[in-house]
């Protein structure tokens, strides 16, 4: 007999374990179906009025647009966006973790105190007519050529830093996320190439940063070099030098506290917040518990969620800056004649899920149960320990190049549909929401968190989660690193660019 699991008593809906034939009747279910429905899909419990709210775990995910009876799927076709269940008392769930020690991972210890996961050599780009010079200097350095102990040289590409004012918000965000990266733990130096007359000039925006060239942060210009080829041999002169120094340093034990995660979710699909996000949240809360840090982004993403966040708001301030993000993208939907529900693409909506709320949902369990201490605008510094949030579009590389030029130097992305992002330098460990996502792209998931519907504990697969972290962070490769993937994910956020 068919299954379906129901995720808490007032839901008005259950999700299909296995594929539901018509006429069937599941096992935990009085009526039969009256379609057929994918598993991972929503089938009625109950008769829902039109007009009325539909619930998921425990929330409200929409309202009925037409009748639901009985073993109706719910979906699209009967259930509508809507601004109900959104209430929040701020801060009555801010509850600190016990704090915990003992655990590690071999980390690299930077000489200002800060600590890696990865040892690259970046180039940077500060206008997008550096690209292909940047591009060809880092391709002199090719991985199997390097020294053990140096993981790689990448370029990092844009499509900005000129053709726009150099006061504009754009060049702003970029200059802000290329210091980020400029000044991250997981590169050992950076060389920065730019054209030489740009809106984007290299020695403004390093000053505007607070940063100053130096032995670890190189520069070169097209024009002064004299031309393409000679920026190129001159670029390459550079970076041999900084790989040398880069293969002296060693990697140390160090506490877990040095671990900044970027949380991320893309390809999601019904197991999503049910087995992925929730065991990612478990995660969360050990790193939490042993003063490590995490970032939860994509605001389009939590909206219909964002109660759940401010009820464990660590102040009213923190609500307060939370809720200026979501009424800033209110006003740029609107202003650009967009839904926020619009959000739930292809994929998430043959998964299973149907509003943007029910989406959000699922999305927050990724950031666990620890309080919300801080919020933050795109690519700016994180300074706060535990959970934070930082402000971003709901579109996976824009979101985690900013996450990482906070200082996220360990990525954590669930996927349902299965995602094959990596983003240099921080490492993507990939976490699958179902079984046969974890075996049909065995190649790109690290973590499978299926055995959560099979009676294995969200804490165990939580803890799982938790000690892949630790591995990764320690060197050895995640899935996507295997692969190659992240050279081409530099994804500096154009406002107005994505929602």
């Amino acid at each position: 007999m068919s299954r379906v699991l129901i995720l808490n008593p007032a839901d008005d809906v259950a999700i299909a374990l296995d594929d539901l034939a018509a006429g069937e009747t599941p096992q935990g279910l009085d009526a039969p179906a009256r379609a057929d429905i994918a598993a991972g899909h929503k089938i009625a419990r109950r008769a829902v009025a039109a007009g009325d709210v539909v619930r998921r775990y425990g929330q409200v995910i929409g309202r009925a647009s037409v009748a639901i009876a009985a073993g109706d799927h719910v979906h699209t076709h009967n259930l509508a966006m809507t601004e109900d269940g959104r209430a929040a008392e701020v801060g009555v769930d801010a509850q600190p973790p016990t704090p915990t020690t003992g655990a590690t991972f071999q980390g690299i210890v930077r000489g200002d105190g800060r600590v890696g996961t990865r040892n690259y050599i970046g180039v940077l780009t500060s206008v997008n007519c550096s690209a292909t010079v940047a591009r060809r200097i880092a391709d002199a350095f090719p991985d199997a050529g390097l020294p053990p102990g140096v993981d790689g040289v990448v370029a990092f590409t844009h499509q900005g830093g000129c053709g726009g004012s150099s006061l504009s918000t754009d060049i702003a965000v970029l200059q802000r996320t290329l210091a980020g990266y400029a000044n991250h733990p997981n590169f050992a130096s950076i060389l920065i190439v730019g054209l030489g007359c740009e809106a984007n000039q290299i020695p403004a925006w390093l000053e505007g940063q607070g940063l100053s060239a130096g032995p670890r942060l190189r520069t070169l210009t097209i024009q002064e070099a004299g031309g393409t080829a000679r920026a190129i041999e001159a670029g390459v002169a550079i970076v041999r030098k900084l790989v040398e120094d880069a293969a002296a340093i060693k990697r140390q034990p160090v506490s877990a506290a040095h671990l900044t995660v970027g949380l991320q979710c893309g390809g999601s699909d019904g197991w999503s917040g049910v087995t992925a996000n929730p065991a990612l949240g478990v995660a969360v809360d050990l790193l939490v518990a042993q003063g490590g840090s995490a970032m939860l982004s994509e605001t389009p993403e939590i909206w219909g969620a964002e109660h759940l966040l401010l009820r464990r708001a660590a102040s009213q301030d923190v609500a307060d800056r939370l809720n200026a993000r979501l009424a800033w993208w209110r006003d740029y939907a609107d202003r650009h004649q967009m839904e926020l529900n619009n959000n739930p693409s292809p994929g998430n909506l043959k998964g299973g899920l149907t509003t943007i709320l029910e989406k959000s949902l699922g999305a927050v369990a990724k950031s666990g149960s620890t309080p919300l201490n801080d919020v933050i605008g795109y690519a700016e510094p994180l300074t706060v320990k535990g959970l934070s949030f930082m402000d971003s579009p709901g579109y996976d590389p824009c979101s985690a190049t900013g996450q990482i030029a906070s200082g996220a130097n360990l990525i954590v992305f669930t996927t349902g549909r299965g995602s094959v992002f990596g983003a240099k330098p921080a490492p993507s460990i990939k976490v699958a929401s179902n079984a046969r996502l974890a075996s049909w792209m065995d190649e790109d998931m690290d973590v499978d968190a299926s055995p959560v519907l099979t009676g294995t504990s969200m804490q165990e697969i939580g803890q799982l989660i938790f000690e892949r972290m630790l591995a990764v962070a320690s060197g050895e490769p995640s899935k996507s690193e295997a692969l190659g993937i992240g050279d081409h994910e530099f994804v500096p956020w154009q406002v107005g660019g994505y929602l």
